[in-house]
């Protein structure tokens, strides 16, 4: 057999295995599994595409158990996996399978001779004259398969993916593109990608099918082309995206339909869905002994008039909170890719050490041409009320937690109504929102409030973002955030008719920074400017930003080096760059289905000199974050 090819190897596995066998299949539990001479080629890809995997450390983890026709199946996968990625001599020297006392457990050592790889020495396009010349030399330059690496079939396979997508996104759907080796020198080959384009066609009539409620004009308002359009085959993934996105379906799918002999200029296309349940109620009645009984109940309509709008109401009470909740979506609003969102509401918290009256609402037009790119423009009103228990104001512990939920600790009661107008764009090129690689966020806001508007403030503000990711070889990535923001009042503070405070700009609206997505050497909100007691008080100018290098550890588990820096100032638009706070440190991550699941330890360069945290002053300077997703 291929995975064991000499006499003694043979053997030693007969002789190995067969003291295995002695016990029931199942009952030896593999706790250890390893490589050694493993070089060259990632070990947590090798052990994905194996059969014998190591079970879990954890008491409640999964356990795996020794199967030995699957072990000897996998000395064969071994060597197909080096030959596959460009080491046609690699070969199973040997192996130890290390029984315990009690034969319940195993531990297993694979030694791997990996020996000498077939090497690329060049990677020529041949017959891709169609595209312009820059072109075709930025698609060599980033091909998967580059000169001087070992041959790797799988990248060699994504080299001609990646040249017939360009082909088939550029008009040319009929497009073929073959792959040839030639010799070029010992332990060199030459990889050439011949094209043969074909017609250039363009886009054909547009079939729908499978449609029963909806309109089909809502489907084809979905279109990101039109008949006559230039054929690409990313015009059809992004319909499809946003047809997805309207919730309208279970399921949808979006082909052309070619004839790859005739190959007429034409491509029609047909798009195929299959609509879901339109109407949703959700209910939910739990008991607590903080909330006592709770009742939620949400109702939805996703097809309201027939046009892909959604309606939805929602309602909750129980001791603690309660109030309603209504929205109303209009996706096709006067324009093309322009959208109508309506929210309202009316809440009341009665927390036992405050409480809390929220009316208002928000309506909200939103542009988005494409995935990348989107803008709004809001116009928001909503009047707040709140009061706070003498044992709050008095108690330090909960004074973040009062100014997270936009609480003002310094007085026991305030109320306004904030009116406001805000325009918002956004530009983000990633390659994934929860973990990304590549790419960049860039965003920014502009924010008016009073003035002409009715409402107890008058502001006006100003606020950018952006991010940028790139991969240093395979696999470290340096990701990079820079924040800035300022804030600026019409007028002075001043007492009004019922004896409160009024301030043209809303406490909730201050700056604070610190926590486990910024400046992680200090606690949330802890950097900011101090009162006279030197509590963090929020200020009207910003800047923050972060450097993190993010490297995988071993199989999902990764570890990051970060440095953080930043400050916030009182007076509006005071930038000092000479007067920032810097915190650095390390952390780990971990890969859930919900985004990396991550703890950071953060320690202060430069601490707050009379902070106060919790009441009393600073005692050490580093903080211990857990959390959940990339801190950008």
């Amino acid at each position: 057999m291929p995975g064991v090819r000499h006499p003694f190897l043979s053997l030693l596995l007969l002789v190995t295995l067969s003291g295995i066998a002695c016990r029931e299949e199942g009952d030896i539990q593999i706790t250890g599994l390893d490589f050694n001479g493993v070089e060259q080629i990632d070990k947590g890809a090798l052990t994905s595409v194996l059969a014998t995997k190591k079970g879990s450390w954890i008491p409640w983890g999964r356990k795996t158990y020794f199967d030995r026709r699957a072990f000897e199946a996998d000395l064969k996968r071994i060597e197909a996996f080096y030959r596959d990625r460009g080491f046609p001599d690699a070969r199973v020297a040997s192996f130890d399978v290390m029984l315990n006392d009690a034969q319940d457990e195993v531990d297993i050592t694979v030694n791997i001779t990996e020996g000498e790889p077939v090497r690329v020495a060049a990677v020529e396009l041949r017959g891709f004259d169609v595209l312009p010349e820059r072109r075709q030399r930025f698609l060599e330059r980033t091909l998967p398969l580059q000169p001087e690496m070992p041959l790797d079939r799988q990248q060699e396979l994504a080299s001609r993916e990646r040249v017939l997508n360009v082909l088939r996104d550029d008009g040319y759907p009929y497009a073929e593109v073959a792959v040839t080796e030639e010799d070029a020198g010992p332990r060199m080959k030459r990889i050439i990608l011949t094209a043969k384009p074909g017609t250039m066609a363009h886009f054909g009539p547009v079939e729908i099918v499978g449609q029963s409620s909806v309109n089909e004009e809502v489907i084809r308002r979905q279109l990101t082309f039109s008949p006559g359009d230039p054929f690409r085959r990313t015009e059809m993934r992004e319909t499809q995206r946003k047809l997805y996105g309207m919730e309208l379906f279970e399921f949808a799918n979006v082909e052309s339909i070619e004839d790859r002999e005739l190959q007429p200029a034409e491509v029609p296309v047909r798009i195929t869905v299959a609509e879901g349940d339109h109407r949703r109620v959700n209910v939910g009645v739990g008991y607590g002994t903080e909330e006592q009984g709770r009742v939620r109940l949400r109702w939805e309509h996703l097809n309201f008039f027939g046009g892909a709008q959604k309606v939805g109401f929602e309602g909750k009470w129980s001791s603690l909170d309660r109030g309603v909740r209504a929205d109303y979506r209009e996706p096709f609003f006067l324009w093309r890719n322009v959208s109508l969102n309506l929210d309202g509401q009316a809440w009341q918290a009665q927390e036992p050490v405050y409480d809390l009256d929220q009316v208002g609402g928000r309506a909200t037009l939103r542009y988005q041409p494409n995935q990348q790119n989107f803008m709004t423009l809001s116009l928001l009103s909503e009047f707040q009320r709140s009061a706070i228990a003498d044992i709050a104001l008095e108690d330090f512990a909960v004074r973040d937690e009062l100014i997270a939920l936009g609480l003002d600790p310094r007085d026991g009661e305030s109320r306004g109504t904030l009116s406001a107008i805000a325009f918002t764009v956004n530009r983000n090129t990633t390659n994934n929102l929860l973990d990304a690689r590549r790419g960049y966020v860039l965003s920014a806001q502009v924010e008016q409030a009073g003035k002409w508007l009715w409402g107890t403030f008058d502001y006006w503000s100003l606020s950018g973002e952006g991010r940028y990711y790139f991969t240093l070889g395979r696999r470290m990535v340096i990701a990079n955030r820079l924040r800035a923001g300022s804030i600026d009042g019409f007028g002075e503070a001043g007492i009004g008719t019922d004896g409160s405070i009024r301030e043209p700009v809303p406490f909730y609206k201050r700056y604070f920074l610190g926590g486990a997505s910024s400046l992680r050497g200090w606690g949330r909100l802890e950097v900011s400017p101090l009162s006279g007691f030197g509590f963090p008080i929020g200020g009207f100018t910003m800047l923050e930003g972060s450097a993190e290098v993010r490297m995988p550890v071993w199989g999902k588990l990764g570890a990051v080096a970060f440095v953080d820096y930043g400050n916030v100032w009182s007076e509006s638009w005071d930038f000092d760059l000479g007067d920032l706070r810097y915190a650095v440190g390390p952390g780990l991550r971990y890969q859930t289905p919900i985004g990396p699941a991550r703890i950071d330890l953060g320690y202060q360069l430069n601490p707050i000199d009379n902070l106060l945290v919790n009441g009393e002053p600073q005692k050490r300077r580093f903080r211990i974050h857990f959390s959940i997703g990339q801190a950008f």
